[in-house]
């Protein structure tokens, strides 16, 4: 009786393990897409590099230099999975990335965009948008 009550111990530890494994790699999509997003605020090149994934790099730079030279902020950012399509986990974003054109404004409303993170390389990257 002692050893079923200690495999039975055991399984639920190992269970635990798994279920929580599970739920940091998924907390692992929202911030890194998070984190790309305050990258590319901070038009911080290398760190928006290994932040995108393979597929997206190109954009990602793209999306950087657009940004060189306006004044940019974020604001009240906070994101959350909205799902997954295959290997993809989606994250929904509210907040909005300002950018300051002199004497014009122009606000990005991050909800109007579903951010796909994927899996690489060992680490969750930001890989577009839809």
């Amino acid at each position: 009786m002692k050893s079923y009550s200690l495999r039975i111990a055991y399984i639920i530890f190992f269970l635990s393990l798994t279920l929580s494994a599970c739920s940091e790699n998924r907390s692992g999509a929202v911030n890194a897409i998070q984190s790309y997003l305050q990258a590319l605020v901070n038009k911080d090149t290398e760190q928006i590099s290994t932040l995108a994934c393979a597929a997206w790099e190109a954009d990602a730079r793209t999306e950087l230099e657009s940004m060189t030279a306006v004044t940019v902020s974020l604001q009240d950012l906070k994101c959350q999975e909205a799902g997954t399509d295959g290997d993809v986990t989606l994250v929904s974003c509210s907040g909005k990335i300002v950018a300051n054109y002199g004497n014009e404004v122009l606000e990005i409303d991050l909800s109007e965009r579903t951010y796909q993170a994927v899996y690489e390389a060992g680490e969750w990257r930001m890989c577009g948008y839809r």
